[in-house]
Order: structure tokens, then C-alpha cells, then sequence
């Protein structure tokens, strides 16, 4: 099939590139022309791993092109993935909708319908619930012949690829038997190879991605809650989350302890999906979410004091290193980066700051240029008081700690991600802290 992407950042970039690959006629469109022309030349804009092979494989093939005309777009194909930002406000925690609204729009005004069945437009952009009524409503006035349906994407960063080529789920959210008919067709590849299809109303779709990740954000911040507590009482949080994740009820992905969630999706969704709930005269239903926020952003500064403990109360004159400045391991995406807004703290306190990541420091450094950045581990902990341990990146789980020793001023690390084994790092002269787990120190 013939279709076309609208907006081609994170989530546009990967659905474009494996729509291609699993055979369709695929062209990917933006209004940032250097953007384009990357991606046309088969260079993905950000880290992924696995995209970069796909993009050049795809466009080699002729399969997916880009381009920075809505014109084309509508004359290309009459299925359109919209895939637009929806960034937070800034003066509330509502979603900005206004670049999904001018993507609808700009179609709409196409009139991109052939023949006797309507065009497509399927929303992608994670929006408030009932954002897709409002836009049908609106295209009735200004097009005719133009159907909607929201397909959410649940990508995670740094897995992509796979998430996109073997789904968990794919939810479609159609208001018609075409849109339903033409979605199936489109993702037969992937149902074929045993993806569960789920066929609901546009608003049930709008808020199972929204739903899902304010769900995962209070598991992560419900752990980390529980570390305070451990904290104050001496417990051990690894051992209670071993322990209450063996419950099949509660399970164990996502009880993971540290230092919180960043990145572009779960903050602002659980922000904006509150928004939404207190529109509808529905905020106390959602309150509890607001205390998660508060929860997960204490975490950074919870890391930030224990750490200025290590040095001995102060760090004035004290110099830092950072392990990791993207948000999560395997990307380079800096956004609300939980361990560069621990750097941001550290530094505003006084210490020099030098922070290390294996994809993200071009990305951090253009964020923050007060920080000093280094590309290799052992310049990063050159003479360093403490070692803040703050992305989970596999490389940092297998340092050496007894050749790091021999770098550092003072062998003393933060393990706020709860991935590094005490035992080792002890064993080589390390002072190792870490939240949740007192008796470590």
C-alpha cells in the first residue's frame, strides 16, 4: 500500500522506515528541510539502534522516500500516519495540539479522498482523550471526504524497532468499517506473525497509551517512594522489590528503584492526561497523579544530597563525575534527562562537573553548556571526589572498579541506577552508596 507519514521525529522517523520494510510504499514528510534531507540520504537524526541499517536499506530500495510538500503527500497516497509532536505547554501541563491540528488541517484542505472511499487520516501523536471526535467534527465542516482513526504508538526508546516489527498490541481506534478494513490491511504483515489486533472506539484509544504510561509511571514512583523509606528504616528496596515482584498480581518489570523516569513521553502524559481529567470535572479521579510527579522529580534530589553526604556535606571545590546523560540507556534523547538535571544540581552547588555517555554528549552538551564533558570514562573520572552512577548503560555495569580506583581522587560512587555489585566494588576500596539501601553505606 501506498501511505504517507506526517512528522518525521522519533516516532514518525521509526514508523516510516518499517512500514517500508515490511513493503509499503512509504513517504515521509516534515517541514524542517536538514531534517529531510538526512533522513533521505538514509541518516537518521537521532540514536536508535537498528534504524540507521533499515533507513538506508529501505530508501535504497525506493520504498520510502521524504519529502517537505502536504501536497505531494496527498497526491502520493490517500492513508496518512500522523505523527507530530505534542509537546506540554508552558504555562500548564496540558498537551500542545497545535501541530497535530495544522497536520489534519493541511490534509483536509487536499482533499485527499480518491474516488469513492475517503482518505484515511490516523493520528498516532499521543492527545487527550476525545481529541479525535473534536477533529472529525471539524473535518466534517472543512472536508468531506476525509475519515480519522488513532492508532497509538507504545514504543520505548532504545527498542524501537522491535517494538514497531512485533508489537505487544496494536489498537486501532476507528469510527468506520474502511478505517477498520484499511488498518488490518496495512499491519497484516505484523498480525500474520501473531500480533494481537484490538478494535476499539477513537477515545479508548486515546486512552490506552495514556492510560498505560501514567500506569507505569506510578509503579516507578511507587518503588522509589519506598526506597525514602527504606532509607528511614534501614530496609533493604532491591530486596522488597525482589520480593513484591514476585507476586505474578504486581510483577517485576517497571519495580525498579532509581533515580525516576525522564524523557519526552512519561512526564508530560501523565502531566497532560491530569489536564484532561480535571476539563472534564474529573481531577480528584486522577489526583493521585500529581503525587507521582512530585514523587519522581524528589528522586533527583534525593540523589543530589547523598551524594554532597559522600563528599563530606559541601561541593565547594569538590570535583564530580557523571556516568550517563541520556534518560535512558541505548539513546541519545537528553530530554528531561533525570541524570543531566542531577549534574545541573550538583554544579549549581559548587563542583566541577564532568559528565560521560556513549551517544548523548553531543545532544547534552548542546542543552547544557556549562557542564564539561569528556568521550572517555577514565577523563570524565580523572581525579574525581565521587562517581555519580546515573544511566544504566552496560558499559558502565562492566567497569573495572579497581582500574577506576586508580583514576579517581576519592574511590567513592553514587549507584543510583541499583545496577552496579556492591560486592565488587567494595572488594576494590570503593565507597559505594546507593538509595533505598542504608546498610551499604
Amino acid at each position: 500500500m501506498r501511505l504517507t507519514v506526517i512528522g518525521t521525529g522519533y516516532v514518525g522517523a521509526v514508523h516510516a522506515a518499517c512500514m517500508a520494510d515490511i513493503g509499503h510504499e512509504v513517504l515521509g514528510v516534515d517541514l524542517d528541510p536538514e531534517r529531510i534531507a538526512a533522513l533521505a540520504a538514509g541518516r537518521p537524526p537521532f540514536f536508535e539502534p537498528g534504524l540507521a541499517a533499515m533507513l538506508q536499506r529501505t530508501v535504497d530500495t525506493g520504498r520510502l522516500r521524504f519529502t517537505t510538500s502536504l501536497d505531494e503527500a496527498a497526491r502520493f497516497a490517500d492513508t496518512h500516519f500522523v505523527c507530530v509532536g505534542t509537546p506540554q505547554l508552558p504555562d500548564s501541563g496540558a498537551a500542545d495540539l497545535r501541530h497535530v491540528e495544522a497536520a489534519v488541517d493541511g490534509l483536509a484542505a487536499q482533499r485527499t479522498g480518491r474516488g469513492d472511499e475517503p482518505a484515511l487520516v490516523v493520528g498516532k501523536s499521543t492527545v487527550p482523550v476525545g481529541t479525535a471526535d473534536r477533529l472529525a467534527r471539524r473535518l466534517r465542516v472543512t472536508a468531506g471526504h476525509v475519515d480519522i482513526a488513532w492508532n497509538p504508538e507504545f514504543l520505548r526508546e532504545g527498542c524501537a524497532v522491535q517494538d514497531t516489527l512485533r508489537p505487544e498490541r496494536i489498537v486501532a481506534g476507528v469510527r468506520t468499517a474502511h478505517a477498520e478494513a484499511r488498518l488490518r490491511e496495512i499491519y497484516s504483515p505484523l498480525t500474520a506473525a501473531g500480533a494481537p489486533f484490538i478494535v476499539t472506539d477513537t477515545a479508548t484509544a486515546e486512552l490506552v497509551k495514556l492510560a498505560s504510561n501514567s500506569f507505569l509511571a506510578t509503579k516507578i514512583s511507587f518503588i522509589n517512594a519506598m526506597a525514602e523509606i527504606c532509607d528511614a528504616t534501614g530496609a533493604d528496596v532491591l530486596t522488597l522489590a525482589g520480593a513484591m515482584g514476585a507476586d505474578p498480581r504486581i510483577g517485576s518489570r517497571f519495580l525498579a528503584p532509581g533515580l525516576g523516569f525522564g524523557g519526552s513521553c512519561l512526564p508530560k502524559d501523565i502531566r497532560a492526561f491530569t489536564a484532561r481529567a480535571e476539563e472534564l470535572g474529573l481531577g480528584e479521579s486522577v489526583a493521585f497523579l500529581r503525587q507521582v510527579d512530585e514523587i519522581n522529580t524528589r528522586q533527583r534530589r534525593r540523589t543530589v544530597d547523598l551524594a554532597e553526604q559522600v563528599v563530606g556535606g559541601s561541593f565547594t571545590d569538590r570535583s564530580v563525575a557523571v556516568l550517563g546523560a541520556a534518560f535512558k540507556p541505548r539513546s541519545d534523547d537528553v530530554r528531561d534527562s533525570p541524570a543531566l538535571a542531577v549534574a545541573e544540581a550538583v554544579r549549581r552547588r559548587g563542583a566541577q562537573v564532568r559528565v560521560h555517555d556513549p551517544e548523548a554528549v553531543d545532544n547534552a552538551r548542546a542543552c547544557h553548556p556549562a557542564l564539561q564533558f569528556a568521550l572517555d570514562v577514565n577523563k570524565a573520572c580523572e581525579q574525581a571526589d565521587v562517581v555519580l552512577h546515573l544511566t544504566e548503560w552496560p558499559q558502565y555495569r562492566d567497569l573495572d572498579p579497581a582500574a577506576l580506583a586508580t583514576v579517581v581522587r576519592t574511590p567513592a560512587i553514587v549507584d543510583a541506577r541499583h545496577t552496579l555489585d556492591p560486592d565488587a566494588w567494595r572488594s576494590a576500596g570503593w565507597t559505594l552508596r546507593a538509595p533505598g539501601r542504608p546498610r551499604l553505606g
